[in-house]
């Protein structure tokens, strides 16, 4: 197990402590885009925290007695236990509201939702080794893709407030020009898509799906983002077992 702080001026910062699965090494932090998920909400929220990777094949004692039977990530907020990861994020953008802590919730709940089909997809179309089914199980992945393009591209109320005549839009990330909830849950499955379908289907999402390009650029440049992403090597190590090549 091993223990590293993030320092962040605040005042009166409870104490948080975020347990996340480990790598291959035992150490740093391993594939687990729930675990990247509240990594990225807590470094987002600005407090002070600490981060535990844990090794399951040597999971301590006290993370038995902690949270029996649970798998990492989970959390201690001042002594208390926490395992559901969507109530841990109620739970958070709760405990740590403005004006000290900033808001992270979507305002269109549209947001919320996009994107929510493609990990299904891509988990069927990366298992299937069959070359004939390949071309159909890769349009109905791709058709995924295109439809969170489709909303990134699509101007939000806002936007159209600004400017009526918009007919498409630029913004950065899902729910306009800053982080919120809905990027921390579909960013660390991107990237999981990414760096797979790279290795076992040389696929690279199409360079004509410029929202979700843009949007992809724009979130690699945040530094809770990039930071907070596993190595290459450890998002492919589980799927060496599941994931097929065409034969």
């Amino acid at each position: 197990m091993t223990t590293k702080q993030r320092e962040i001026d605040t005042d009166e910062a409870p104490k948080i402590e975020l347990f996340v699965k480990a790598s291959v090494d035992g150490e740093s932090v391993g594939n687990c885009p729930f675990s990247q998920r509240l990594f990225m909400i807590l470094w987002m929220k600005g407090v002070t925290f600490t981060l535990t990777t844990v090794d399951m094949k040597r999971a301590p004692d006290v993370l038995k007695a902690l949270a029996p039977g649970s798998q990492p990530p989970f959390l201690l907020y001042n002594d208390d236990v926490k395992t559901d990861i969507n109530k841990i994020e109620e739970f958070l953008e709760d405990k740590l509201a403005p004006p000290q802590f900033p808001k992270l919730c979507c305002r269109y709940k549209e947001s919320n939702g996009a994107g929510d089909d493609i990990f299904r997809n891509f988990s069927g179309y990366i298992k299937n080794p069959s070359p004939v089914k390949n071309e159909g199980l890769e349009k109905k992945f791709l058709s995924t893709l295109v439809k969170l393009n489709m909303y990134l591209e699509t101007p939000l109320p806002h936007e159209l407030d600004q400017n009526p005549n918009l007919t498409g839009s630029s913004r950065l990330y899902l729910d306009g020009d800053t982080l919120t909830l809905a990027d921390c849950n579909l960013l660390p499955k991107l990237n999981i898509v990414k760096v797979v379908c790279k290795k076992y289907r040389d696929f690279d999402i199409p360079a004509e799906l410029k929202g979700l390009t843009r949007y992809l650029d724009n979130a690699y440049k945040q530094d809770q983002f990039f930071y907070t992403c596993p190595k290459d090597s450890e998002i492919l190590f589980p799927y060496q077992s599941v994931a097929k090549y065409l034969k």
